[in-house]
Parts: C-alpha cells; structure tokens; sequence
C-alpha cells in the first residue's frame, strides 16, 4: 500500500495520532495528491454527527493541514466551518503537523489564523497559534480574536488547578503582555471579565494589575490613559464601560494628567450616568484648583443640564454657585449657565437653578437679565411670579388657565388590506417578503394566503412555478412538537399548491382521522385557530379551489365589512361553491357590526346555509360583549383571592383582574350551525387558574398582533385573556410585553375594566419601551373617546397602594403623556388616582407623580379640592411632597 493510501485509509478510520509520522513520510507531490480525496470525504460526512463522523472530522483537520503546501490553503483547512465545535485544532497531531513545517510556512500560517474572526471565548485555535508564536518568537498577533482568547487564557489560571499566582504575576511574566494590554481597550463585550476578581490578594484583578504595571514603569502609563479615556468616550454597553471606568480610577490619574486630557474629561459628561459622574466629578475638582478656564464650567452646564439624571443635575448647579462663589467675576457665566436648567421637567430642580440664579444675580449685573427673562419662559407656571420679581419682569406671558386646548392624537384611521395581488408573481414575492420578515404584520399574512387561494384557482400550475424559487429557498419541514403555529407556517399552503405536501394527509385530518400537521403540542387557542385555516387553505387549493377567501380581512386590523362579506357569499352562491367552514366562522368573528339598511337587505337575500348563517349574524349583532368582574390576587386574603394562572405561589404576587363567564357558541344558523369548538376556546370564560390549568401552556406564548386580528371588534375580551401576560411587565419586569397595548387601543369594541388595566400595568412597566407603548395606547384612547380616565385613576391608585405598580416609573409615563400636551388627559387619570396615592405614608416616587398632576392642573384650569392633598398640604415641614401639596392644593381651590 502506497504512502498516499496509508494516509487516506488512517484518515477514513479516523487514527488522528499516527497522522503526523504519515504526513512526514510523504513528499511534496504525493502530499498534494491525497488532497483529492480528503475533500470528497470531508463532503461526505457533513453534517453527520455519528461517532465515525465525528472521529473521521478530526483526523481530515489534520492530514488537510499537513497536505497543503500552501501556507494559505492550510490556514483555509484549518479554519474551516466543518472543524468547528469539537476542539479539533486543539489534538496535539495538529501541532506536530504544523511544527513540522518550515518556520515561515508556521509563522504565515499563525498570522492568518489570527486575523480570522474568533467563535466566541472558546476560540480552538488559540493554543496552535500560541504555539508558533512562542516557539518562533514571531511578532504577537495583535488581531481581536487572539487578544480576547489571550484574555479568557489568563482569567482560567494556572493549568487549571487554582489561582497558584495572581493576575499582576501571570501578566508580569507573559511576554505577550506589552502588546496585547493595550489592545483589551478595544475589545467589546468584555465588562464582566474585567470586574471580575479571583482572589481577595492585592493585584488580582484586572484594574489593580494593570495599575501596578502602569506604576512600575513595565506599561507605558499615558499610553493606558489615552486608550482608556478614548474607550470611555467611545461609549459601550454598560458593563464595559463599568469595568473600565474602574481601570481609570485604579490608574489614578494626577491633576496634571487629567489637565493634559481635558477634551476626553467634557467628552464622558455625555456618556453613561456613571461615566459622566465621574468626568463631573473631576472637572470640578480641577476648577477648584485653577486648573482649567470658566469656559469649561459652561461647557460642561449645556450638556449636563440638559440630562435626565437629578444627581447630575443637582451636582452641576452646586459647581456653578461654588464656582460663582470663588469668583464674583464669573457669577454672569455662572447664572446664565444655571438657566439651562429652567427647561427640566422636574419643577424641584428648576427652583433649585433658580435659586443659584437669585444668589449671584447682583454680581452678575443686569447685562444678564434679557437672557434670562428669555431662558425663563421655560420655568413652570408655578415659578413665573417668584421669577418676574427676580428679573423684573413679567414671565409666562397670557395666563395658561385660560383657552387652554387639549393636544391628542388624530384618531387611528383603517389601513385598507388593499387590492388582491394580481398575479403569480406578485404572490411568490409577499410569500418572500413574509418569509424572510422577523415581523410579520398583518396585511402581509393576508394578502399571501388569499393571493395563495385566488390564484389556484385560476392557473394551480402558473402559481407553482412561480413559488418555485421561494420554495427552494424555503422548506417547510412541518411543525415542531412544542412550536405554536404562526404566520409563517403559510409556506405550507403553498408547499400543497406545488405538490409537496401530500393531500391525503390534508384530507385524513379534516375527516378526523390523522393528527394535524400544523398544531403544536403546547399550541395557543389562537394557534390552533390558525392552523385550521391554513389546514382548510391547504385543502382547499388542491381539492374544491375556491375562487377566494371569505374571511380575508378590509383593513390591517383585522376587521371585515360587512357589504364586501355579503358580496363575497354572493359571488360563492353564483358559482356553486361551497364555503370552507373554517373560513365561514373566521369570517363571522371578523365581521364589523352594521345597521346599514341595505347591507342588511342583501344579506336577507343571500339562499345558502353559509349566507343564512351570516344574514342571522348581522341581525342580532354576532358575539355579544361580557361583563367583566373585578378579582383581586393576593394569596391568602378573602374570598375574592384567587392565584395567578400558573400558580406562582411562591412570589407573593398583588394583582387585580378581571373574570368573565365566556362568550359561548354566539347565533346558531338556519341549519342549527354554532362556531366549532377551535374558536369556542378563544372566548373561554377567565375564571380562576382551576379553570384554566388544562390550558396552562399558553401563557408560555407572546400575543401578536395576529391574534388581535382574529377577534378585531373584541378588544376587552382579549385584554381580558392577556391580562397577566401585560402584568408581568410591571411586577415581573417583562420587556415586550406591552407592546401590544397600541393594537388593542386601534381594535374595536368597548373598552372596559379589562382593557383599562392592562393599559395601567403597562404605564408601571419598568421598561421605558413598554412606558411608551402604554402612553402611545393611552392617547388612543382618549382621541377615540374611549378613555374613562376616573376608572383608570382608580385602579392605578390601587395598584400602587398594593405595590405592583412603582410610583417613579409612572410618574415617568404620565409625563410622557403629558408632554405631548394631553394635559386634560393626564389630570383626568391623576385626580382620581391621588386620593389612594396620599393615603398613609406614600410610596417613594409619589413626590413625582403629585408634580405632574400639579402641572397638568395648572395646563388644564383643573377646580375643586381634594381632601387627601389637603391633608398632606396641612402637614409641618417643607419637603418637596409637602410643598407640591400646597401648590396643588391653592390650584385647586382658584
């Protein structure tokens, strides 16, 4: 047997350690001749993951590397997407084979290996490298993936049996240390290494030993300050930039050094909080010992001021009155700097530059005055009068009680679905765009699946070979066990209009007699409703093919009018079709109630049992509305206790809910036809988690858009169903989970108890983005006139007394709201909310919530007392909840 035979059959039985000996037994061109026959294995087992595979993976790394006479060929091997994962480049024959080449071959072979992107931490690569690099003595890579491995290297210890020496010693003695500290500055997503210290002994984490290299002359110390003042200014998560605010203070820098650095110092005050703390912090420190010019303090006040941070704000104006303090000459720049906060949300702040203002305004001279009088306009009315006395004139302009005009949205108007796609084409592209969209809108789902139902119709083999390149793109492989059935899954009705799905399998399930391709084991309600029309669509585009889909939607919310259903169930009766049930009931739950005479008419007409059933539907209205009942969670307390669906028990949850009894079947038909029980489950009464347990795995699933669709006219209801799900984002902190809380508001039907809470929870989450959303739901609703602002201050009231709500991240989403200019609004959401907010000792946060309630008054022309903010304006002191009591209070009584 030849050499070249040797080596292929070893690597075919997958005997990794004799590879180097066989390797080194070949010359050059019997080396390039077994090349041919690595690759074709290394195509064969890809993607097998048997042992044998696996084994013979390992062995093809090494006899390829060895193979390739070319230092760039062998660097293409070694770091191929095939050998990755299993620590191949890690066996020992890897580096036998490569040490075994020329110097240069390893050391250009170790350079391009370097500058390859790393998988993460755990970079195989990184011992081979280091292999060459240390016994060549070559230059040290210098690329990102090799300095983050040499970090995670270093972080491991010694061989892994402890922290034998410290961090300070282990970079101490490594000669890569010069060259590769410098370039941890520029990693990302590397905070939690840095922080990170493995022993309590001095040196033994990253910002100590980096400090005593600086110090010890072994690391050039400006170098270190440049790069990390340069990372800081850069920005970055906030876990980086933690960690290497901590490597500046460990660094120390002088006053003299920071003076050398001053750009970098004002750059990090518009950086993270802390971050820019700390450059606040220094720059005051420096001003104080006359180590920068007064340009700076202004500099430094226009971007701080402008923050959201209250500390920050609160520290920059206690620089300006020092400042103006030390030196009468700078008290113009100082109380003109100190204006720029006139323009904070928060009205303690703004009495606070105020008050620097009216200390250093007769050193500053009446040069200033117009300036201020200017900057001024922006104080809240409740300092107009304290600032027209100090800057002699008046401020505020016209009375704001007066005229005042309430600034809302413009109310949502329906999208239209828009004309069916007209060709097959135009089909194959929406199933594209749907395909490869991470978020499938609604519009877009519709439009696929009738495009995909109105063009079998016409032309089956046109519209299939028009799918035919997104089907090659994308397959779809059927439902996994645990996965809900979701807008995509519509490439399965166009896998049956090519012919990939077999339709007996369709016609096994709709007859009761095969389990559905599309259902998930641990499906939602709405998911099972969806797989029945996809499943319906499926059949139908191979067996009965009718001409389009009843229940495709008018408009984007879902919502079908009334006159294009009747038309619809007209054009079926024309042409003898038969409706789809599936698609019949999805129709009817769509429907947009109507007293249009002449719709009502034509439906009357209509002859079939499909049309009959619609016609009933629209005289008596489809589904009636449910009353909610108010249920309170709170293990252990009262027989309206109830848990939490899932029985969290453990957590103490605080919540306020709703129960509804369910809607039932709805009308019953001519022909005694009721919705099936797939879309009875979507109104299944909200009663406690008894009731529910059987369903308890759709809680693990998010609400979509998709499902508001379903039931367009039903919002409460579904708001009612979700209602957990939009808690969780206030005392579970979710992120998402109020998203949908827009949707719901744009939807039809009343809004009740159920739709007002989720909209309270939202406005707690803890989540800016969620906050927003909650706003965005809330103006909704009061441009639509939907909003009942007593009933949602009541429960909001609540929900804080209880703690499920924090005050702080409310009072934040009301002034959200009320910035808007929805100033009626917001009082009307706050009045009633403030009796239960003041009761007792009020919550940490309140003092937030009581200003802008004071504000939105004021805007508002708000009249009549309230005896909770009587009591607590009656109080002794003068705390800030105190006064903002006393200003609403005179507010309210004229």
């Amino acid at each position: 047997m030849s050499g070249v035979e040797q080596l292929v059959t070893a690597v075919r039985e997958g005997r990794t350690p004799q590879l180097p000996a066989l390797v080194a037994g070949l010359g050059p061109a019997e080396r390039r001749a077994c090349l041919p026959a690595l690759k074709e294995l290394r195509k064969k087992i890809r993607g097998e993951w048997s042992r044998e595979a696996i084994a013979q993976a390992g062995a093809l790394l090494v006899a390829g590397a060895g193979c390739h006479a070319g230092p760039a060929g062998a660097a293409t091997w070694i770091s191929g997407r095939d050998f990755a994962g299993r620590s191949f480049a890690r066996h020992p024959a890897l580096a036998q084979v490569v040490g075994a080449q020329p110097v240069e071959w390893q050391v250009e072979v170790a350079t391009r290996l370097a500058a390859r992107r790393g998988s993460g931490w755990n970079w195989d690569l990184y011992p081979l490298i280091e292999d060459v690099v240390r016994r060549t003595g070559c230059p040290v890579p210098d690329t990102e993936a090799f300095t983050a491995e040499w970090l995670e290297q270093l972080a491991s210890g010694d061989d892994n049996r402890g922290w034998v020496r410290t961090l300070l010693e282990r970079l101490r003695e490594d000669d890569f240390t010069p060259v590769l500290v410098p370039r941890v500055f520029e990693l990302a997503d590397i905070g939690w290494r840095l922080e990170r210290r493995f022993t309590e002994r001095p040196g033994d984490c990253w910002p100590e030993a980096v400090a005593a290299l600086a110090a010890a002359g072994e690391l050039d110390r400006a170098e270190l300050l440049d790069r990390c003042l340069a990372r800081l200014v850069r920005g970055g998560k906030p876990a980086d930039q933690r960690a290497f605010l901590a490597v500046l203070a460990a660094l120390a820098p002088t006053p003299e050094e920071y003076t050398a650095r001053l750009r970098s110092l004002v750059a990090l005050l518009d950086g993270l909080s802390a971050v820019a703390g700390h450059a606040q912090q220094t720059l005051a420190g420096l001003d104080a010992a006359g180590l920068v010019g007064p340009e700076v303090l202004t500099e430094a006040s226009a971007v701080v001021l402008f923050r959201t941070e209250k500390k920050l704000v609160r520290a920059q104006l206690g620089w300006l009155d020092k400042a103006a303090r030390r030196s009468p000459e700078r008290a113009g720049p100082a109380v003109l700097a100190a204006a720029e906060a006139f323009g904070q949300p928060d009205t303690a702040l703004q009495e606070r530059a105020l008050n620097v203002v009216a200390r250093h305004l007769g050193a500053a001279g009446e040069a200033v005055l117009p300036e201020l009088r200017f900057a001024a306009e922006a104080l809240n009315p409740a300092h107009h009068a304290r600032a027209g006395e100090l800057l002699g004139a008046p401020v505020g302009g016209d009375d704001p009680d007066t005229g005042w005009s309430e600034l809302l949205p413009p109310v949502p108007q329906p999208r239209p679905l828009g004309e069916p796609l007209a060709t097959p084409e135009e089909v194959a592209e929406e199933l594209s765009v749907l395909m490869l969209s991470g978020r499938v809108d609604v519009a877009v789902f519709e439009r696929t699946l009738d495009g995909l139902v109105r063009h079998a119709h016409r032309d089956r083999a046109a519209l299939a070979e028009a799918l035919e390149p997104v089907l090659r793109v994308h397959q779809w492989s059927g439902v996994g066990r645990w996965q809900d059935c979701g807008p995509g899954e519509v490439l399965y009705v166009a896998a049956a209009v090519a012919g990939q799905t077999p339709p007996h399998r369709l016609r096994d399930f709709l007859g009761g007699g095969g389990r559905s391709p599309l259902r998930g084991q641990a499906g939602t309600v709405h998911g099972h409703v969806l797989a029945a029309r996809l499943e319906e669509a499926a059949w139908q585009v191979t067996a009965t093919r009718p001409p389009f889909l009843l229940a495709t939607p008018t408009d984007a919310t879902g919502a079908l009018d009334a006159a294009v259903l009747v038309s619809r169930l007209a054009g079926y009766e024309s042409a003898g079709v038969t409706p789809g049930q599936v698609d019949l009931q999805a129709a009817l739950l769509r429907l947009a109630p109507t007293t249009h005479e002449a719709v009502l008419a034509a439906a009357g007409r209509l002859a079939s049992p499909a049309g009959r059933w619609a016609a009933q539907w629209l005289r008596e209205g489809g589904l009636p509305g449910q009353s909610s009942e108010r249920v309170v969670f709170e293990p252990g307390r009262g027989a309206k206790t109830v848990r939490p669906y899932w029985e969290r028990w453990w957590e103490g949850l605080k919540r306020v809910s709703v129960a509804q009894p369910g809607l039932g079947a709805g009308p019953k038909g001519p022909a005694g036809q009721r919705l099936d029980a797939r879309f009875r489950a979507l109104f299944d009464g909200t009663e406690p988690s008894v009731a529910r347990a059987r369903k308890q795995d759709e809680w693990l699933w998010q609400p979509t858009v998709h499902w508001v669709a379903m039931l367009p006219h039903h919002r409460e209801e579904q708001a009612a169903r979700w209602l957990d799900w939009f808690a969780d984002s206030a005392d579970r902190e979710r992120r998402g989970a109020a998203a949908l809380l827009p949707v719901l508001a744009e939807a039809g039907g009343p809004a009740g108890l159920a739709l007002h809470l989720a909209v309270a929870y939202g406005l707690g989450a803890r989540s800016p983005e969620d906050r927003t959303a909650a706003v965005d739901a809330l103006l909704v609703l009061a441009a639509r006139g939907d909003l009942d602002g007593a009933l949602l201050g009541r429960e909001l009231g609540e929900l804080v007394a209880r703690g499920t709500v924090k005050p702080n991240r409310l009072a934040a989403a009301v002034a959200v709201a009320a910035d808007t200019g929805a100033y009626a609004t917001v009082w009307s959401v706050l009045a009633p909310a403030l009796p239960a907010l003041l009761a007792g000792e009020p919550a940490r946060g309140t003092v937030d919530l009581l200003a802008v309630a004071t504000d939105a008054a004021r805007r508002c022309a708000a009249r009549g007392p309230i005896p909770e903010v009587a009591a607590v304006a009656a109080r002794a002191g003068s705390g800030r909840l105190v006064k903002e009591a006393r200003s609403l209070r005179d507010l309210l009584a004229g």
